[in-house]
């Protein structure tokens, strides 16, 4: 038993009960979550407890559910019998959904989904699958049948994977939980995009943001508040350059944990931001860490254990740890660790966070110079096939081959294999994009390359059909959207074209400067003989007839000589000068 929250068992579910009194409250948790689907398949459990919440209807008493990256809540509160009701009628539809409303479910999610901003840190860090899919677009919901709903019902939501929290002054009599067998599901696999960190990417935001994974200590989570300290005293009070700067901690329950990081930046701003936030996070990495800073925040950490409804906070994350087979401690046990952090717990959880952050800077701002690497936006390698030129001059070429398509330009290349394809997005106007697992993304449109339907028809057929998602025609704005045109790739995710990190634009950049470098060394070499060339004539043209050598008729010829030498020498620095405008 956990200090404050008895183990018991309800219609064998296990329960978790903690002494409490006022309305009663209560959660049923599945472990389910985001993680657990594909990136083609996105939104199935989200509709899911939409459906299963919908013959509650509106209801005196407070309930609601949520779908996390690894876990899913069904939470109310209220009366004794409300609760019974609550829980009964949420596993009675998980049973048996209302699949009448499954189209106009699917419409509700999809207006949730328009006012939601993902987080882009997640799909750089593990790519397009597993933990990185929450920040994706929930593009399953569209497609998904009935009975792809009944069967993750029936597969996920099970009284073998569920755990009951009840807080008030006894449990309710007459439970009714009636949930099929099944059995308890793992965590979600742990994915990686990142080949090595720390590491950063530019994004549109005005602020700066990291995350770091550490192990799940007590120690973690005082770095996380020691750190929000610093960075609210470096950055708003002394500096006045952030008006948020904030921290956070979210358990995995996995054995790890996420520290976020956050401040806030005006544009004129941004370098000061980016500078005092790698400043203050290189600080605590060599052990500048405050005694006050460090009682501060365990004294606030403190307070919550000890606060009278402790055990009550404590029960949905009690319930997350059960379900990830890793038992709660007590609270006993958790604030004699507390006491026992000094600073050196703190700066050894400092170094962890140096080597697996990843910060999100300005757009436009690099972060090399403070040691870290640029996460990939390029692949290390390109398909051999059919290449087709892009319609656009300087444009990048598309390669589509028999593993894959690869989109390249300037010795850089962006490649999907169709063997790693999460998501082949098609539209009905013949595009398609493909999203490899690494995050990173090909667009073929067909016209931009002059693609044949035999070429763009073995492309729809090399990708497994379970990762094909079928969507509506594009609005003419989104069609018009690709840097030059073309094709694009990029780490694809967020809720829109606008949240999408275009990499295409970064192969074309990079050719772009290889490009621009020659041009100019053109320029200078060939505006250097013109000029030169230019004053000679000029000198012979002034001077030259008053050679008593030289008659009239060769000081003439020689002369329209050297001023069409001199033009011949100017038109090529011309022509560059001209190509580079145009690029």
């Amino acid at each position: 038993m956990t200090q404050g929250i008895h183990h018991t068992e309800a219609d064998g579910i296990p329960t978790l009960f903690a002494y409490a009194t006022g309305p009663m409250r209560a959660g049923l948790v599945f472990r389910v979550g985001v993680a657990d689907e594909t990136l083609a398949g996105a939104g199935i459990t989200h509709l899911v407890e939409h459906l299963a919440l919908h013959r509650q209807g509106l209801a005196d008493y407070h309930f609601n559910g949520a779908t996390k990256a690894a876990f899913t809540h069904f939470h109310v509160e209220g009366a004794e019998h409300e609760i019974v009701a609550y829980l009964d009628g949420v596993c009675t539809s998980l049973l048996d959904l209302p699949m009448e409303r499954l189209e106009t479910e699917k419409e509700i999610l999809r207006t949730e989904e328009a006012r939601r901003e993902p987080g882009q840190l997640p799909l750089w860090r593990y790519g397009a699958q597993g933990y990185g899919l929450v920040s994706y677009p929930e593009w399953g919901v569209r497609g998904v049948r009935p009975d792809d709903v009944r069967e993750w019902a029936g597969t996920w939501f099970t009284r073998d994977n569920a755990v009951l929290w009840i807080a008030g002054e006894r449990l309710p009599a007459g439970l009714s939980l009636k949930l099929p067998a099944g059995q308890r599901r793992p965590m979600p696999a742990v994915t990686s995009a990142l080949p090595t960190a720390p590491a950063y990417f530019s994004d549109g935001k005005g602020g700066v943001l990291l995350d770091a994974v550490v192990t799940d200590t007590t120690a973690a989570r005082l770095y996380a508040g020691v750190l929000e300290r610093e960075l609210s005293r470096s950055l708003r009070q002394e500096g006045g350059y952030s008006y948020t700067a904030a921290g956070d901690y979210t358990s995995r329950r996995d054995g790890f944990a996420t520290v976020t990081a956050f401040a806030d930046a005006l544009p004129a701003k941004q370098d000061a931001v980016l500078g005092g936030f790698v400043d203050v996070l290189a600080g605590l990495q060599v052990g500048r860490i405050a005694q006050a800073d460090l009682e501060a925040v365990r004294g606030r950490s403190d307070a919550t254990l000890t606060a009278p409804d402790a055990a009550v906070r404590r029960l949905p994350g009690a319930a997350e740890e059960l379900l990830a087979h890793r038992p709660p401690r007590g609270l006993d046990e958790l604030r004699a660790e507390l006491w026992a952090m000094t600073p050196q717990h703190v700066h050894a959880v400092a170094l962890e966070a140096a080597g697996t952050a990843l910060l999100q800077a300005p757009s436009g701002h690099r972060a090399d110079w403070a040691g870290y690497t640029a996460a990939p936006t390029t692949s290390s390698y390109a398909v051999t096939g059919t290449r087709f030129e892009a319609v656009r001059k300087d444009g990048p070429a598309m390669v589509v081959g028999g593993e894959g398509v690869s989109l390249t330009a300037g010795g850089e290349a962006a490649t999907v294999l169709y063997r790693e394809c999460a998501a082949l997005l098609s539209w009905p106007d013949g595009g398609r994009r493909l999203i490899g697992t690494d995050g990173l993304s090909v667009e073929v449109e067909p016209g931009d390359y002059g693609i044949d339907a035999h070429t763009m028809a073995t492309i729809d057929a090399a990708v497994p059909p379970s990762a094909v998602v079928q969507l509506p025609p594009r609005q003419r704005q989104q069609q018009q959207r690709r840097q030059g045109g073309a094709a694009s790739a990029g780490q694809a995710g967020g809720s829109g074209a606008a949240q999408q990190v275009q990499q295409v634009q970064q192969v074309q950049r990079k050719a772009s400067a290889r490009r621009t470098g020659g041009q100019t060394a053109m320029l200078v070499i060939f505006g250097l003989l013109a000029g030169l060339w230019s004053l000679l004539a000029l000198s012979y043209t002034v001077f030259g007839v008053s050679d008593p050598e030289t008659s009239t008729g060769e000081w003439a010829a020689l002369t329209v000589f050297l001023w069409v030498v001199g033009a011949l020498l100017a038109w090529p620095a011309v022509r560059v000068v001209r190509s580079t405008r145009r690029g």
